[in-house]
């Protein structure tokens, strides 16, 4: 094995020039594949985690999937009742005390209950449609990630008690208020309140800074006329790709819909994996492109070592000797080329990653692009480059071998 390593190194150095440009196609393929991988990557992970952070992991509402059965449907088993819309109910989730101390009991996370109600805010003769939230502001700190997004004002000061209102900046720009002002929320009731503006929140979701505002939860039940109701219940865990066992168990013990963020994004993670699936295409692609250079020298090679071939099988070199030794020869070409394009790669990517700029997309500033530093990137590459390698440099091999001795000596060859 050692004697037909050596004479594999032997031939690839003697085309030094085809065999550096072969390198070099195939470091630069791995190279921008690894650079490649990490933006995508990154942007996704960038993106997935923002869904992580800004929204709850399992949603709770006071929604069923299907309307309870009927009295009818128990009694008799010809009874089906289809289509069936109940007048509306305005009481939210049935019982909150027992639901609530239920999630105490075993929840692997925290959780907030709210009241979410329409209405519209008024102020200074403008008015904008809302969403009136009514939360806990003790629990709801510790889901909702608008606590830190506030620019004038805090969430901490909604419980300093009295009738207090936060709203978004987009909002209270719309209406002309400031914070301190008096502003009167009316409900789809028509019941009215006053609160004073004690925060302004910009989240850099236009339809969140323009339409949202949060009150105590007694307030909301207040306006709303629904005492001592809750109708969605929000809910964030330790471990956040647990949310679909968590939605399925809370949506079998209570009745109430539950959706997990996977769920609700699923169209949005389907399309990661669409292109994911189409970033490795490409990447095969290259490696293809590069395995045709790969693919030239072996039969190169193999065409001009004909009579050496001939000499070495007629010494006794076998025939899978000389498949080896040709598949050696292009194997070294893919893992020189790998090597080389580990460190191409690392440049590239580590050049993206020091690339800084600003962006104000509605509040949101981007400073740097989102790069994933992963040594699967580098091993998915190289993979594909070796695999295109070796068959680059199989199919010659194949040939190489099944050539006679005799023939290639008489000059059939």
């Amino acid at each position: 094995m050692r004697l037909i390593t050596d004479i594999a190194l032997t031939h690839i150095v003697g085309r030094g020039r085809q065999t550096l440009i072969a390198i070099i196609g195939v470091a630069v393929g791995v190279g921008f594949s690894i650079a490649m991988a990490a933006l995508m990557q990154g942007g996704q992970d960038d993106f997935v985690e923002q869904l992580i952070d800004t929204m709850p992991h399992v949603q709770v509402t006071d929604e069923r999937r299907a309307p309870p059965r009927q009295p009818a449907e128990e009694m008799y088993a010809a009874a089906e009742i289809a289509g069936l819309r109940p007048p509306e109910d305005r009481r939210g989730i049935i019982n909150p005390t027992a639901v609530t101390a239920w999630l105490d009991a075993w929840l692997p996370g925290r959780y907030s209950a709210s009241l979410r109600t329409q209405g519209v805010v008024r102020y200074s003769g403008r008015e904008a449609g809302a969403a009136i939230i009514g939360v806990n502001p003790e629990t709801e700190r510790r889901v909702s990630p608008i606590v830190g997004d506030f620019v004038e004002g805090s969430f901490d000061a909604l419980g300093s008690g009295g009738n207090n209102i936060v709203v978004g900046d987009r909002m209270a720009e719309k209406l002309g208020a400031s914070l301190g002002d008096t502003v009167t929320a009316v409900s789809s009731t028509g019941q009215t309140r006053a609160f004073r503006v004690v925060g302004l929140f910009h989240t850099g979701t236009t339809a969140r800074d323009e339409g949202e505002a949060y009150v105590e939860l007694k307030n909301a039940q207040i306006l709303s006329e629904r005492p001592n109701a809750i109708n969605d219940i929000r809910i964030k865990l330790e471990e956040p790709y647990a949310s679909v066992t968590v939605a399925e168990r809370v949506e079998a013990e209570t009745g109430y819909k539950a959706v997990a963020w996977q769920v609700a994004n699923e169209g949005i993670m389907e399309a990661f994996v669409v292109r994911n699936v189409i970033m490795y295409t490409v990447v095969a692609a290259i490696m293809l492109v590069a395995g045709f250079g790969i693919f030239n020298i072996v039969s190169t090679i193999t065409h001009e070592k004909a009579r050496d071939i001939a000499i070495m099988k007629s010494l006794g070199f076998s025939q899978t000797d000389m498949q080896r030794m040709f598949v050696l020869e292009g194997l070294a070409i893919g893992a020189a080329g790998s090597a080389l394009g580990w460190l191409l790669g690392f440049g590239l990517t580590a050049a993206l990653a020091s690339v800084r700029f600003e962006l104000d997309a509605g509040g949101q500033e981007i400073t740097e692009l989102p790069i994933a530093w992963s040594t699967l990137h580098y091993a998915i590459a190289s993979a594909f480059a070796l695999g295109s390698a070796a068959v680059a440099g199989y199919l010659p091999a194949r040939r190489a071998a099944r050539l006679h001795p005799v023939e290639i000596i008489r000059g059939a060859s």
